[in-house]
């Protein structure tokens, strides 16, 4: 089939799990033999090759297009007015279609590409899918958090502020999403009421980890790597490495950065005793350090594509009961789970496993074997799925046994 896949971010612009997903599913569909051009947002038009990949970079379609960096309140107010509906992105979007005549309109998040690609794709008779990855469509700060607490429910101000997003919702035929959790958060509200929607979780590029990982000799070591944010839980992680200070088993080997305030004030949180801090680092070189991955988000996450590089590397994974986290964990067999928040049950679950250091290697072992549910063939026939039902006429065969779960209809 012919894909072109239109994206909020996309690698070298990474803010985070998002452009790197949305590339390793470019590259998926690649592989597949699919004829798939990317559609991104950036500071200058041009075409070119990344990766790999063939990439349409467009001039902002918004008032401007990286909406990370500071700027003034009118601006934003601008910008988020225009997210619900931006002519300029219809006109524009419209004429991409037309250029690359697509079997398939696949938006891989929504930002600054806009919501009006999907009724530019209707307006040319082509079937959308689209990927959730966040809760942008619903909250305008796309966390569903107020102050300090998460919000059961979009608020009223969040609802009117999106509502243009919901309206134009309809012209979905597909959605997919890494989680039931984050499918939930979007058809509780009413949105995509014509569309089919699928689970299909995040792909990792391979099971890095050849063999489970050996008891420890030695102190435990329990990490986390992420940005630093409060939202992270990492205060949560904090005070239970308080309460664990003079347990002589447990260790904290902390990575990630932020030049933020918060970031630079984590060493004096953590006590200096048990704690070392890493700054950035590559996954790769994090995973052999720890032998327990720790989530500690209190943030809602809509997936929590941690858990699964950790698996992929043999690293059991202790995480909050939050947004989609539970989701990836079979508690007792790959890691365990507490309510976040509780930095009391965090601490009681890192001593009970310190004191069992004999136990790693069967949890390992179970890791491993759960990364093998996110290997790209099968994620990738998930995809091919969902694409079966939008246009069965150019359909490939596609095995019964996929990963793609259709929710409801």
């Amino acid at each position: 089939m012919r894909i072109l896949m239109a994206c909020a971010a996309f690698p070298p612009f990474i803010d985070g799990g998002g452009p790197i997903s949305a590339m390793m599913i470019a590259k998926l569909l690649l592989a597949a033999g699919h004829d798939l051009e990317v559609v991104n947002v950036s500071g200058e038009d041009k075409h070119e090759i990344y990766d790999g990949v063939p990439v349409h970079r467009l001039k902002t379609l918004n008032i401007d297009w990286n909406y990370r960096l500071p700027r003034p309140g009118w601006k934003k107010l601008i910008w988020h007015a225009l997210e619900n509906f931006n002519p300029r992105a219809y006109l524009v979007m419209r004429r991409e279609i037309r250029r690359f005549k697509p079997d398939i309109v696949l938006t891989d998040s929504i930002e600054n590409i806009n919501v009006a690609t999907w009724a530019a794709a209707k307006s040319c008779g082509v079937p959308v899918c689209h990927i959730l990855r966040s809760a942008f469509l619903l909250c305008w700060k796309a966390s569903m958090r107020r102050g300090d607490d998460n919000c059961v429910r979009a608020c009223s101000s969040c609802q009117a502020s999106s509502y243009g997003k919901k309206v134009f919702s309809r012209y979905v035929d597909a959605v997919i999403g890494e989680t039931d959790f984050i499918i939930g958060r979007h058809t509780e509200h009413d949105y995509f009421p014509n569309a089919s929607t699928y689970r299909v979780p995040g792909a990792m590029p391979s099971v890095a980890g050849s063999a489970p990982r050996a008891a420890p000799v030695g102190p435990m070591r329990f990490g986390f790597i992420g940005v630093h944010d409060p939202v992270k839980g990492l205060d949560t992680l904090a005070l239970a490495a308080h309460r664990l200070v003079n347990n002589p088993e447990v260790r904290f080997m902390i990575a990630g950065s932020s030049k933020s305030d918060y970031s630079k004030s984590l060493p004096q949180k953590f006590p200096s005793e048990n704690t070392k801090f890493l700054g950035w680092t590559k996954p790769d070189d994090f995973f052999p350090q720890i032998d327990v991955l720790v989530v500690p988000s209190l943030f809602r996450e809509p997936f929590g594509r941690v858990v699964i590089e950790a698996f992929a590397q043999g690293v059991p994974v202790i995480g909050a009961r939050s947004g989609g986290i539970p989701e990836s964990i079979d508690p007792g067999s790959d890691g365990y789970l507490f309510d976040p928040g509780d930095d009391a049950a965090l601490a009681r679950q890192i001593a009970d496993m310190a004191a069992r250091p004999e136990a790693i290697p069967d949890l390992s072992r179970a890791a491993l074997q759960a990364a093998r549910r996110y290997e790209p063939q099968k994620i990738a026939a998930g995809y091919e799925a969902v694409f079966a039902s939008l246009r069965p006429d150019l359909a490939k065969p596609v095995s019964k046994e996929t990963p793609a779960v259709k929710v409801h209809a």
